[in-house]
Order: structure tokens, then sequence, then C-alpha cells
């Protein structure tokens, strides 16, 4: 029996919609994300009361087991997740979310005698979200490093995906044609299915690492798109309003990260195919580069008067975001003026930076993006890199075939001085070498990015 009539669960669905919506716009700004997940996430609290009251649930045990068995492996997995895995977990739920759409809806076919255009819709959903599901998972794996992080390209790689895609667009319509049936075949939902498995790995294959964020994105807008018609299919209003929401910013935030990039969509996803980017390797490594001690880059700092701070991965896989920020104010108090320079695409994920020095309680006013830090670096005494790389890699700009060629980047090269903390002359995510590092203005320490700023932090306290 129905506890909320038809009209109520249309009411609580617009509150819901709205609340969404409020919780997009909230996570415009760090300074209201916050509030914006809160309120996210009490839409999706209310949306699932709402199908628990006004639903005749005939499976109410298996889907409360299934609720429970959902909890126990996503609350912890997202409670200890570190947070340089978090693009890691944000593309394996996005990938689960596009597999869980698909497979609604193939259920839903099979058991109804759709409408052509719910067929269409129900075709869509298992093509689409089949899609995300195995990019998804292949961006876990780049990401992971269980797989190489750069493209994998074979010939032929091109005619292969678009056949893979054609066979799915005519199988898709081969289902909404048997929808006359009620889907009398069901193995087409199966053929189906398993085609945009495989046209989603080859989708993401040839995608290298430093541009896997962007396909993370777009894969996010593919989910949404498969949710929203999933809704259609189900005749729920909320699925369809949800979905199309993620679809719509999903796809803006792909282009805005494409455009971060320095190039087209097609580029980054397709690039690999033509590009020749043995000129960008690693070579040079066993070159002459000048390395210095904890006590020679906490003179540079100590006596400048102007600092540039660009983070990157490396510092977010040394959780030292709390000892750069103690070095900022110790600089601070000796009357330098520090600044945070932030690239769209720094770390794993748009905004990663931006979180990690959140949690550390650095000042939004001093974090700068790219455009409003680069005037600034031409009268920067020192820019300090803290496990950045791509992001400051003048092969962007020099280097045609490179991975990253094309791509803004911070113009670190313009300060006076330039210090890296690094681990090792390992190239960075995209896997290629920086010239910079051998630049005769530019000092390295190696080391743990922790280990060596708390070393420099003793230092510049000595000075």
């Amino acid at each position: 029996m129905n506890v909320l009539s038809p009209t109520w669960t249309a009411l609580f669905y617009l509150i819901v919609s709205v609340c969404f919506i409020l919780a997009l716009k909230g996570l415009s700004s760090p300074a209201t994300a916050r509030r914006g997940n809160l309120i996210g996430s009490a839409g999706g609290l209310l949306a699932l009361v709402v199908v628990f009251f006004s639903t005749d649930l005939d499976h109410i045990v298996p889907i409360l087991a299934a609720i429970a068995v959902g909890c126990l492996i996503g609350v912890p997995m997202a409670r200890r997740v570190a947070m340089t895995q978090m693009p890691q977990l944000v593309a394996l739920f996005n990938g689960v979310g596009g597999g869980a759409a698909a497979f609604v809806a193939a259920l839903e076919l099979t058991e109804a005698s759709p409408t052509a255009v719910a067929a269409a819709a129900g075709a869509f959903t298992v093509l689409v979200g089949c899609v995300s599901f195995s990019g998804s998972a292949i961006t876990f794996a780049k990401l992971q490093e269980l797989m190489t992080g750069r493209p994998v390209t074979f010939p032929g790689g091109p005619f292969v995906f678009g056949g893979g895609l054609l066979a799915g667009v005519v199988l898709a319509a081969g289902i909404v044609v048997d929808a006359d049936n009620g889907i009398g075949s069901p193995w087409l939902l199966v053929v189906l299915a398993a085609v945009a498995l495989v046209v989603g790995v080859l989708f993401v294959l040839p995608v290298g690492g430093a541009d896997v964020p962007i396909v993370i994105s777009l894969l996010n807008a593919f989910t949404g798109l498969t949710v929203a018609a999933s809704g259609y299919v189900l005749d729920n209003t909320l699925l369809l309003v949800a979905g199309t929401l993620v679809g719509a910013s999903g796809t803006i935030l792909t282009r805005l990260m494409a455009a971060a990039m320095g190039r087209s969509l097609a580029s980054t996803l397709f690039g690999a195919f033509r590009a020749h980017a043995a000129q960008a390797t690693t070579a040079g490594e066993d070159r002459p580069v000048r390395s210095g001690s904890a006590e020679d880059v906490a003179i540079l700092l100590g006596y400048a008067r102007k600092v540039v701070i660009v983070p990157g991965y490396g510092l977010a896989v040394a959780q030292a975001q709390h000892t750069i920020r103690e070095l900022a104010e110790l600089l601070e108090g000796r009357g330098v003026e520090v600044l945070y320079g932030i690239h769209p695409v720094a770390g794993r994920m748009p905004g990663h930076m931006n979180v990690l020095l959140a949690e550390a309680n650095v000042p939004y006013e001093v974090l700068k993006e790219m455009d409003e830090v680069n005037p600034e670096l031409a009268t920067t005494d020192v820019a300090l890199v803290v496990g950045a790389n791509d992001v400051v890699n003048p092969a962007a700009k020099t280097t045609p075939g490179a991975p990253i060629y094309g791509m803004p980047i911070l113009e670190v090269s313009q300060a006076q001085q330039v210090v890296f903390l690094k681990r090792s002359m390992r190239p960075g995510f995209a896997g290629i070498a920086n010239e910079l590092l051998y630049d005769p203005k530019t000092m390295l320490l190696f080391g743990d990015a922790k280990e060596s700023l708390t070393k420099v932090v003793t230092s510049v306290k000595n000075l």
C-alpha cells in the first residue's frame, strides 16, 4: 500500500530536484562546497525515503539486503580512501553507476512490453551504460597504475573502435524493432552489452595519463545520460532530472578541462593515433642537474621577497599539505609574499589541489589560478614546485607531438630561481622529460616531499 499519494510524491521529488540543483551550485566554489555536499546528500536521502513510501515494494527483503551490502562496502571504502586515490574512487563509483543503470534498463525491457520510444531509451541506456562501466574500469586501472598510463594503440584501432560502435548502434536499433514482440530476443541485449563493454575499453585505451581526468569527466556525463534515459524507461521523473543534471554538468566540466589542456576533446581522445611522441620521451635523464640541500633551499626562500608555491600530485602522495602551510606561514612571518599557483588539472582531477590545501586550512585567497598567477611569476624570486611536473613542463609549448603539447602551463621558468622537490628524475604522469630540470637556475631537492619540507622548515627557523 502506498503511504504517499502521487501528488505528494511529485512534490517531494520537486524538493529533491531543487536540492540537487543547489548542491551543484554550492560545489562551484570551495567556500560553499561543503554546504553543497550536505544539501545534495540530504536530497538523496529524501529521495530514497520517498521511494519506500510511494511504491509497492514486492521484494522489500532483497532490496534492504542489497542496501545493507552496498553500505558495508561503500562506507568503509569512502572513509579509508586517501586523498591521492580519490580520482580512482570517483572513476570506480561512476562506472558502477553506469553499469547499474544499464542492468536495470535491460531487466525492465525483458519484463515489460515497451513502446518503441521506451525500447530506444532502454537500448541507449544499455549501450552507453556499459561503455561507461568498462571505460571507467580502464581509467581506474590507469590511475591506480595497474596498467600503463601511456596511450595504448594498435594498427587499425580507430577502425575497430568505429566498427564496434556501429555494431552497437545496429544492435540497439534491432532491439527497438523487436519491441513490437515484447523484446522477443533477450540475447540481443546480451550481445549489445558485450559489444558496448568492448567499445568502452577501446574508447579509453588510447588516452594518455595526463588526459585521463578529462575522460573520467566525460564518462561521468555518459552515466548521467544513462540515468536520465533509465528514468524515462522506469517512468521516474526524479531519475530523469538527476541524470540530466549530471549529464549537463559533466559535459560542461569536460569542455572546460579540455580547454585547460589547450586542445579539442577529439584530439584528447584520439590524438594518440596520429601523434608521434617518440621525440618527447625521457631521453636525457643522465644529464647533470643542480641539486641542493634543505639548507640551500631555506636560504633561497628565507631571503626572497616573493615566493610562488606550485603543488602537484607528489605533494598529495606525501600528505605534505600541512607542512607546506607551516613553511608558508614562516616565510610570511619574515615578510615574504607567498602565493600558491594552481593549475586546472594539477593532481589527478579538477580541484584536487584546492581540496588538499583547504584540508590544511590554507586561506583560499592565496590560491591563485593559472591565469592569475602567471603574470606574477616574472616578478617572483623563487618558484617552489612540490611534486608537480607536467603542469610546468615547457614541452607543452616547445615539443610538437608531446602528449601535453598545447596545454597551457604555469610559467615557472619566468621566476628568478626555480626549486623542484622530487623523489627522483622520473618523468611525470605524461611520461615525458622536463627540460626545466636541467636549466642552470633550477635547483633540485630530492626525497619525499614531506620529509624534505620538514627539513626546509627547520632550516628556515634557524636562519
